[in-house]
């Protein structure tokens, strides 16, 4: 993991993370609002929000209390997450810009500020961000904003524990 320290590489990240949130505020999801960004060569390729599948928005998990879920249920939310998203329809619209680029995630907070995130956790967004060969993941956390590779940001999501 690395820091962004170069003040033109924290302005980008910045911009890009700002321009995101107001589309952001369209997640349906009612326990969280998230996002990302698909960024390559300083052109963006996908921005996305969670929301649940479209044929399940009228059957919301989000007010269930994730103890009551079985422990076999690994993702704890009815909604796709906004990585998922961003990277399903990246591969429809741009799939020849996926490979290489990098993915930007944040939520939101109640006043819809962008929050800090936390470490990484998610495997569901890091295998398939893996998979179409994203090359880094990028948070913006109370440390800075940081930069994983995205191998990195796998491994340390497996490691993961509450």
């Amino acid at each position: 993991m690395k820091l962004l320290s170069e003040q033109n590489e924290i302005d980008e990240a910045l911009e890009y993370l700002e321009e995101a949130r107001i589309v952001w505020l369209q997640a349906t999801c009612t326990r969280s609002k998230c996002g990302s960004v698909i960024v390559k060569n300083w052109e963006i390729i996908w921005v996305w929000y969670n929301s649940p599948a479209s044929e399940l928005e009228n059957q919301r998990r989000c007010s269930c209390n994730k103890d009551d879920y079985h422990k076999k249920v690994t993702d704890k939310t009815c909604c796709i997450h906004a990585e998922q998203r961003a990277i399903m329809d990246a591969l429809r619209k741009n799939p020849d810009k996926i490979i290489g680029s990098r993915l930007y995630f944040s939520r939101l907070d109640d006043i819809w500020n962008i929050k800090y995130s936390w470490e990484p956790y998610c495997t569901i967004c890091s295998k398939m961000s893996l998979d179409v060969w994203i090359r880094e993941f990028v948070l913006y956390k109370k440390e800075w904003i940081c930069v994983y590779e995205t191998w990195e940001y796998n491994d340390l999501s497996y490691k993961y524990s509450e």
